[in-house]
């Protein structure tokens, strides 16, 4: 998912833009799992820019490494993948796992997934978007060693792949409960708190708004850039901004559940995202959120089977690795969801039920009809965009079935895109 960086290599796979369902085993439960690891995962904490201490491994096993952005208890985006990695330790047989966190994106990243291919790792996931230059130009250097890129938009089809989710999916189920929420409250006015102006956050926000209209025709949604993927005074500011600038519901993109904690002082409501202990607060709507050991743990099988294949790996809800928190099994609806129309509610549970049967899917929440906030259609009645609309931009140079790729705002939303996109 995560930061911007030069991408005129995608160009060169243009034609072979073709995304698999992921190459892990389908999980069978759709509630998080709780992960505690059996023997403690080696930790590394970063430093900024002076070099790293980079863990060993552990001969005779299959050793995976994780580079987070954040920390790994950041309450959201890399404590879901770090409870991924330790699913694999605790799910696949002789290995050994192990992390370092808050790696800044840039040179400082491509240095550490060096020094990790050096030490001898056999698989190794970068969990940021800006992680993806770096983990090219190493997977060149080291052919024996998988490379997992999460949220990004590469792959040399040999040993580094692209992995990635259909959050969407759960982004428009909450926006109908966000949507329901502000009309039952009389204050119609939504927003949302993007990170970086990428075809994903884009995404997720067109998302929302589409899932907002489903339960409040009337509702707006505002945007607020904070150009951070974790960064928990700054998340905590541009929510107070939002919510100052009148907001009933705001949504967060980035990594912390700051936006509830901001929500519950300001007596509204907030919609935490990645890791569903995120929806701590009362003042929590729900969490659209990830479940990534089943699928990790899936391809570090087949790693070590020697049968992956990485490419563009893009999941859909029906793997049971998305969840919408108080809405999967074992889950209680939270206080500011309970009271709303019965009528929304089965509408959200209906959606969600054919999401997990794959009856449902991110094609489907981008159907027509659909207009931008300019009046302008960008699809007609029945038309469905297709994976590379969802992912590019124009000026990649890619086949988009529609002109403007995902550059633009869904009907609803007040904001302009910035002037770069």
């Amino acid at each position: 998912m995560r930061k911007i960086t030069s991408r005129l290599a995608i160009i060169a796979l243009a034609l072979m833009l073709v995304l698999s369902a992921c190459g892990g085993a389908k999980p069978a439960a759709t509630e998080a799992p709780v992960a505690v690891a059996t023997e403690a995962p080696v930790a590394t904490e970063a430093p900024a820019a002076e070099g790293f201490q980079i863990p060993e491994v552990v001969e005779g096993k299959f050793n995976v490494a994780m580079v987070l952005i954040g920390p790994h208890d950041d309450g959201g985006w890399s404590q879901a993948h770090y409870e991924g990695l330790v699913y694999i330790q605790e799910n696949v047989p002789n290995v050994n796992i192990a992390y370092i966190e808050n790696v800044p994106e840039g040179a400082d990243s491509e240095q550490v997934f060096r020094s990790l291919s050096r030490k001898g790792f056999n698989l190794i996931f970068g969990t940021s978007f800006g992680f993806g230059d770096p983990m090219e130009v190493v997977a060149g250097e080291f052919p024996d060693t998988m490379f997992i890129h999460l949220t990004g938009i590469k792959s040399n089809f040999t040993n580094f792949g692209n992995l990635m989710g259909a959050m969407e999916d759960m982004k428009y189920l909450a926006g109908m409960l966000a949507g329901a929420r502000a009309k039952a409250d009389g204050n119609p006015k939504l927003g949302y708190m993007a990170t970086f102006p990428i075809p994903e956050e884009i995404r997720l926000g067109n998302a929302i708004a589409l899932g907002m209209k489903q339960t409040c025709p009337e509702c707006t949604l505002d945007v607020r850039w904070i150009n951070t993927w974790h960064d928990p005074i700054i998340e905590k500011e541009a929510a107070a901004s939002l919510f100052d600038a009148g907001a009933q519901v705001v949504f967060t993109g980035a990594d912390t559940p700051a936006v509830a904690d901001v929500a519950q002082e300001k007596g509204k409501w907030g919609v935490t995202y990645d890791w569903y202990g995120s929806c701590k607060v009362d003042a929590c709507l729900t969490a659209p959120y990830w479940v990534w050991g089943p699928i990790y743990a899936g391809i570090a099988e087949k790693v070590i089977a020697g049968t992956y294949v990485p490419g563009y790996d893009y999941f859909d809800a029906e793997t049971g690795a998305l969840g919408l928190f108080g809405f999967m099994e074992g889950q209680e609806m939270q206080p500011g969801v309970k009271d709303l129309d019965p009528e929304v509610i089965a509408k959200v549970q209906d959606t969600l039920a054919k999401m997990l049967a794959g009856e449902f899917t991110r094609f489907d929440v981008f159907t027509g009809p659909i207009n931008d906030n300019k009046g302008n259609v960008v699809l007609p009645a029945g038309q469905s965009l297709e994976q590379v609309d969802l992912d590019a931009f124009p000026e990649f140079g890619l086949p988009c079935t529609v002109a403007v790729c995902m550059k633009w705002w869904a009907e609803g939303i007040t904001a302009e895109l910035p002037n770069n996109v």
